[in-house]
């Protein structure tokens, strides 16, 4: 099968997927209300009494971790609508048709990216329009861009392999919601040197510390260090390991 068939065929069930997020709004508006609730409540119920120990407004330092947890809450929907298709039986009628078979893989993939890219795109109009301000250049807007792509990516590939392997809808959009609990062990409200020793460790040592600060730096239009490439090896890494799970899970599960 040529490369060309198998990108129309992708094309073709990302369209699908695609529709399938549209007709759902409650997914939408759930996706989307979460971290901008929590945003909120950060920033005007808890950001007075927080120190973080850098200029700007606490909006500015929590900004981050709230994009983080956008893309973690709608992977869980990911995860839910792969394991519909596989469940109901409609990636059996797939694979007796003439398509590539890593099309119905890719098609849930690209259909988190854009819905997940979306909803980012929504937090940061409700953050400007709550005083966020940056001085980012184009080009650190782009590179946050694709640490944003990067991670949803890694993070989608991980809900692919639970919503392949899940016996049940909670089952497959419970590693959302163990996902969206990384960024508030890390550094994404508070500095960690604030937190217990062990705590500490962990969140200095876990990769969402490493990606907001990564972001954070170059949102504020600072040098990002090391921690870009922490932040790279780490997110590289565990797309690669995810995705060689996932595919090999797909074709246990489907046969």
């Amino acid at each position: 099968m040529s490369a060309t068939h198998a990108v129309a065929d992708t094309a073709a069930l990302t369209g699908r997927s695609l529709r399938h997020v549209l007709r759902s709004p409650d997914t939408i508006v759930t996706s989307v209300v979460t971290p901008i609730a929590i945003m909120l409540m950060f920033t005007y119920v808890f950001g007075g009494a927080i120190e973080t120990g850098t200029r700007g407004s606490y909006l500015d330092y929590v900004l981050p971790g709230i994009l983080l947890i956008t893309v973690a809450s709608g992977v869980a929907y990911t995860s839910y609508r792969l394991f519909l298709d596989v469940s109901s039986g409609i990636v059996e009628r797939f694979r007796s048709m003439p398509i590539a078979r890593p099309s119905v893989l890719w098609a849930h993939v690209l259909t988190s990216l854009v819905a997940n890219l979306a909803g980012v795109a929504v937090v940061v109009a409700v953050a400007l329009l709550l005083g966020f301000r940056t001085g980012a250049s184009v080009g650190a807007w782009l590179a946050v861009l694709g640490m944003l792509t990067l991670f949803t990516l890694t993070l989608t590939w991980i809900a692919v392999i639970a919503g392949v392997a899940a016996t049940s809808p909670d089952g497959a959009s419970g590693v959302g919601y163990v996902l969206l609990f990384l960024p508030f062990i890390s550094s994404a409200f508070v500095p960690t040197g604030t937190m217990p020793g062990p705590v500490a460790w962990f969140a200095e040592h876990q990769p969402v510390t490493a990606v907001v600060d990564t972001i954070r730096a170059l949102l504020a239009g600072q040098p990002v260090g090391s921690d870009i490439g922490v932040a790279l090896a780490w997110l590289v890494g565990v797309l690669v390991v995810a995705y060689l799970v996932a595919v090999a899970t797909y074709r246990r599960r489907i046969g």
